[in-house]
């Protein structure tokens, strides 16, 4: 090993702390990196190339059948912006479906496969037009009674078995040949020309669909214009839906995305904790070391190597942090990614490897240029006055602080750490910056955190909000759900009309009941609806729910026949605003409801529609009520009010099922854990980075140490004097850094709801009290103190003599 060499490993082995310090800013700022930057790339591309390859439509209009022909629905090719157009293709929405009972996966036979939207096209294995269609397994259709469903759990086992259209008089069965999609989904099921004839004949109502591209469609805007021009140049009231391709983006990627932001924030605030700390290390190596650098610039050292020597004790556990940094951010970003691409069929969920280059790279390039600087320093010195400096004591400064200190009413121990500040103004800033970046990690994470458990909360809030479920069931005491089989499969159990309200009647007659109302999936769907992945569900709902705590964004409750509350997810993406009708079909029947306000619920799925069962029952169409929420009354015993509901309910046909809570959204617990993770790093990096500065100070006073204790300072008296010193840093950090660190949470929750589709409502959007800020103003002293704990030991401990040897 080369002379340079030993004197870059010594300098790391003495410096353990700073070691330490500098690897774990690195590895922090690479791991934030690395994944937002990795985010961004990899659940953005594979929709990006599929959308491109296969020449995707920006908007899907459907028409009504009844008010447009198909020669008026081609005419709006020509609408303003529209640069290239496909169709019109026949279509049937929201059609039931079931698979066959000869299923080979008996699992799955049976089962209610939901919605679906079927159309025929002249040639759907064409690899060239708009919105080319992707077939990938088994074969296309080829005689009225085939069809292509999307690759799904349920249909998964199932090629070459049949389908029924459930909702359809007649029931119509087709047999599955093949697995295909749309890269927008702007249909589910493919039929050939006769095939689609067959399913009118059964009672299927055929409407017009038209594919679009438009010159401008980057954003919602952009599509709502583009709808709008389509609309002026079609027949009035014609369009019964449309479909954008940002709305498929969204759900293909907005869960991944939701990520992005707040590690994006994470990334920023490591980056300048790493520049930060870095800087504080390598000055306080080059002035710890003086007289170090003035012995080996004797021995002939040239004022290159000496800046080489200290750019290299800095570069050494930046590298290691930086490597396992990037490995660290690929290892979270698996569970993060999961099937974020799997809608789009890629090949894999692993950060480029571009990324994974650039990012630790760029890191090390900061560090290097951030430690470079003082290292010239260091190398300009000349040896006859870095030994001299480094031989003598430092002089004491803030003499006028310490005279002003001494005359409040306090502890001289404590006065004497209050004017250490003063007398290193440039140290105390470094200091207090360090702090600073901490508790504005804190209140940042300690934000998103409650943020997050309020999200949870509200998500679940609604429906679930009960102490006791009451469920409809063939056998009293036996519990059937109505979405275990699906909402329109025969098995389930459901309450009519009178059913619900001897119910009703029978819950309010039992002592301890304070609430009720009964709600269930209606298994209508709505027209117009998202389409793939999960569909759009219609609830009916009977009696007083307003105690379950469930928040509207937007307008009121419905209080009339014919009126609606939308979920605030279904609103955005279709763009659904309050007055707006939307128009909902159960066994191919219509129903068009008012909008009247849009609700925050996600515990019943990400798009829901909720009306009275009286809308249903006065329009012709069979209201569900699968369940009865229950509040009791306070001090009232769930178990006792179990045990009289019996004899009431059992002649009704009803169990009682206790409440087990709602069930916990991994993305949310997942993003919670993360935020922990890196808030923990980033308050330790803050307490290392005052421990590096606190060492640096209390070694350069150690002769004034030796002092102290020879007058009489006691290692208490000395423990206080050296947290004192970092105190009122740590106060105006605190001070400073809380309103920082709420500007920050502010700016990155409206982004995480968005990708998600969601505005989030008040109680989560608005989550800092006086109780959680005042904690949070007292954090910046708790970060001082912490990374001051281990120095004022240190100084407690030096012995009198030792100390005195030093001058």
């Amino acid at each position: 090993m080369s002379a340079l060499g030993k004197v870059v490993r010594s300098g790391v082995g003495r410096r353990r702390v700073q070691s330490l310090v500098m690897a774990l800013t690195t590895f922090a700022a690479v791991t934030s990196s690395v994944l937002s930057l990795g985010l961004l790339a990899v659940v953005q591309a594979p929709f990006d190339h599929a959308f491109s390859a296969r020449n995707g439509a920006h908007l899907a209009v459907q028409f009504d059948g009844s008010k447009v022909t198909a020669a008026q629905a081609a005419t709006t090719a020509h609408a303003a912006g529209v640069t290239e157009a496909a169709g019109p293709y026949p279509i049937a929405a929201a059609l039931d479906t079931t698979i066959g009972t000869d299923c080979p996966d008996k699992d799955f036979a049976g089962h209610d496969t939901g919605p679906i939207t079927v159309t025929t096209r002249p040639d759907p294995g064409r690899t060239s037009g708009m919105d080319q269609l992707a077939l990938t397994r088994g074969r296309w259709p080829m005689s009225p009674g085939e069809i292509a469903l999307p690759w799904n759990q349920y249909a998964a086992g199932c090629l070459g078995a049949s389908v029924v259209f459930s909702s359809l008089p007649d029931k119509p069965s087709f047999k599955v040949v093949g697995f295909a999609d749309s890269v927008t989904s702007s249909a589910t099921g493919f039929v050939t020309a006769d095939g689609f004839a067959r399913l009118t004949a059964a009672g299927a109502k055929s409407d017009e669909q038209m594919l679009y591209r438009f010159a401008k469609a980057g954003t919602g805007a952009d599509i709502a214009a583009d709808k709008q021009a389509v609309s002026a140049a079609a027949p009035a009231g014609s369009v019964e839906s449309a479909q954008s391709y940002l709305t498929t983006e969204q759900q293909a990627t907005g869960n991944a995305k939701a990520y992005v932001p707040f590690l994006i924030a994470f990334a920023i605030l490591g980056l300048f904790m790493s520049v930060l700390i870095i800087s504080i290390v390598v000055s306080g190596a080059v002035a710890s070391g003086i007289r170090r650098i003035g012995i080996i610039k004797s021995l002939g050292f040239t004022p290159s190597q000496v800046a080489r020597a200290h750019t290299a004790q800095a570069m050494i556990p930046a590298t290691l942090g930086a490597v396992l940094g990037t490995v660290f951010g690929n290892l979270l970003a698996v569970p993060i990614l999961g099937g974020a691409t799997k809608q789009l069929g890629a090949a894999s969920a692993s950060i480029p490897l571009w990324v994974s280059a650039v990012m630790p790279l760029g890191a090390l390039l900061i560090v290097g240029v951030t430690a470079l600087i003082p290292a010239l320093r260091a190398g300009r010195m000349s040896a006859v006055r870095a030994l001299v400096v480094g031989h003598a004591p430092m002089a004491g400064g803030g003499q006028a602080a310490q005279r002003l200190a001494s005359r409040l009413p306090l502890p001289r121990a404590v006065s004497l750490g209050l004017a250490q500040p003063f007398a290193r103004p440039a140290r105390a800033v470094l200091v207090g910056t360090a702090v600073l970046f901490g508790v504005v990690s804190v209140t940042f994470a300690v934000g998103l955190e409650t943020g997050f458990n309020r999200y949870l909360d509200a998500s679940t809030s609604g429906f679930s909000v009960a102490s006791e479920f009451v469920i409809p069931s063939a056998d009293a005491g036996q519990w059937r759900s109505g979405d275990f089989y699906g909402p329109n499969d025969p098995r389930n159990v459901h309450l009519d009309g009178a059913g619900a309200a001897k119910v009703a009647a029978a819950l309010a007659g039992i002592p301890g009941t304070k609430a009720a109302f009964g709600w269930g999936d209606s298994g209508a769907t709505m027209v117009g609806a998202p389409p793939g992945g999960e569909t759009a569900k219609v609830f009916t709902t009977a009696g007083d729910f307003s105690w379950t705590g469930m928040e509207l964004l937007i307008g009121r409750w419905y209080s009339a026949p014919g009126e609606a509350v939308v979920g605030d997810k279904l609103a955005s993406t279709v763009g659904i605003h309050v007055g707006d009708d939307v128009t909902v079909m159960q066994q191919n029947k219509q129903l068009t409801l008012k909008v009247v306000g849009v609700n925050f619920d996600t515990n019943q799925g990400d798009y829901t529609v909720m009306t009275d069962a009286a809308t249903f029952t006065a329009a012709g169409l069979t209201p569900h009520i699968d369940q009865f929420n229950v509040e009791l009354a306070a001090n009232v015993d769930g178990a006792h009010w179990s045990a009289s509901a019996v004899a009431a309910l059992t002649p009704l046909n009803a169990s009682v099922q206790p409440n087990s809570g709602g069930g916990k959204n991994i993305i949310v617990i997942t993003m919670g854990a993360l935020v922990a993770t890196l808030t923990l790093m980033m308050t330790a990096i803050a307490a290392l980075g005052v421990l590096s500065m606190v060492v640096q100070d209390t070694r350069e006073r150690v002769h004034d140490l030796g002092i102290f204790k020879a007058l009489g300072m006691t290692p208490k008296q000395t423990i206080a004097m050296v947290l004192t010193s970092v105190t009122l840093t740590g106060l105006i950090a605190g001070l400073i850094g809380v309103p920082l660190g709420v500007a920050v949470e502010k700016a990155t929750l409206t982004p995480m709801g968005n990708a998600i589709g969601r505005h989030l409502p008040p109680s989560v959007s608005h989550v800092y009290t006086a109780g959680l800020l005042i904690p949070l103003l007292a954090g910046g002293i708790v970060i001082a103190l912490l990374g001051a704990l281990l120095p004022a030991r240190w100084a407690a401990r030096t012995r009198t003599a030792t100390a005195l040897r030093t001058e």
